[in-house]
């Protein structure tokens, strides 16, 4: 298994339970697919201003997951994410650990 960090960025206009739930569906989809949350906790960071427009929206709101998975994890998170309306932008990198 490989280790990888998860940051997505969420439409800026869900409320605080919209965004726990669409976290939650997200580390769901991770670990439905043998993938394991290394850490701690996720690193929430909050509503910030995009560099430029996504989908019309100039904010978003920012979280970093690290977690380990085969690639075939990642693949299948890829497939799925791609679709969600919730997830304005995600990228998955392999973490240096």
């Amino acid at each position: 298994m490989k280790n990888y960090d998860l940051m997505y960025i969420l439409m800026p206009d869900l409320d605080d339970a919209a965004l726990a739930a669409e976290g939650e569906a997200l580390q769901k989809i991770l670990t439905d697919n043998g993938a394991k949350i290394t850490g701690v906790n996720t690193n929430d960071w909050g509503m910030r201003d995009l560099a430029y427009p996504i989908k019309k929206q100039t904010k978003g709101y920012y979280v970093v997951v690290t977690f380990s998975a085969e690639p075939v994890a990642v693949k299948e998170f890829n497939r799925i994410v791609a679709l969600d309306p919730k997830v304005l932008r995600f990228l998955i990198t392999v973490a240096n650990n």
